[in-house]
């Protein structure tokens, strides 16, 4: 039985997969980017996001849609700074699927705090035991229907090499949460919308979106 919960920092990354470098294109080379990121891009999701599997996620007023970024999270069992590439999954105490929820937006320049940090915006999985994570397939479904299916071997960092450039410059502490990336620009979800986010032996993920309250 895992014991390790989320009791820490949920830090996500973007930009880190293949396809959503390409999908961004040349504007990485222009104005303010200037270039892909040499170090890892990240963000944190705060303890106001985080919702459990099976919660309905109700929109920000204003909003009519979310983008729903499907990842797996990587939960720290001890604390760790300086891994290595030998190490760096040693220090792994299980993963959660993630559904990482963000109002649609073009720029990864600023920190998109409304876009990303909203009430809920962060659907977990209870901890599941550390698989094989190389070549592990995400499916989103929403209402049934599958919208994205990713590969973690896409990943331009994958996991271990991932914690060890992040723990390179800062420690993540036990119960922290380091989301591997998303999608960018990832399906959308409107009101009413139900959604699924499952990978072969590890499970899945299911909550709801509702409309903003008036």
């Amino acid at each position: 039985m895992i014991k390790q919960k989320v009791s820490g920092t949920v830090y996500g990354v973007v930009l880190n997969d293949h396809a959503s470098v390409r999908k961004i294109g040349d504007a990485l080379a222009a104005a303010p980017y200037k270039g892909a990121p040499k170090a890892p891009a990240m963000y944190i999701k705060p303890a106001n996001t985080r919702v459990a599997c099976g919660t309905t996620v109700t929109l920000p007023k204003g909003t009519t849609a979310v983008e729903v970024g499907a990842t797996v999270g990587l939960v720290m069992g001890r604390a760790a700074a300086r891994l290595t590439r030998d190490n760096a999954l040693d220090a792994v105490g299980g993963i959660v699927l993630a559904g990482d929820l963000s109002l649609p937006h073009d720029s990864y320049y600023r920190p998109a705090i409304r876009e990303k940090c909203f009430d809920g915006s962060l659907p977990l999985c209870s901890v599941k035991p550390l698989v094989d994570l190389s070549n592990l397939v995400l499916t989103t479904e929403i209402d049934g229907k599958v919208v994205e299916q990713r590969s973690l071997a896409d990943l331009v960092r994958d996991p271990a090499q991932l914690l060890v450039d992040v723990t390179e410059f800062m420690t993540l502490s036990q119960g922290d949460v380091l989301l591997v990336g998303v999608s960018y620009m990832a399906p959308q979800a409107g009101a009413g919308s139900q959604v699924k986010i499952s990978a072969e032996g590890v499970g899945s993920l299911q909550f709801s979106i509702a409309g903003a309250q008036a």
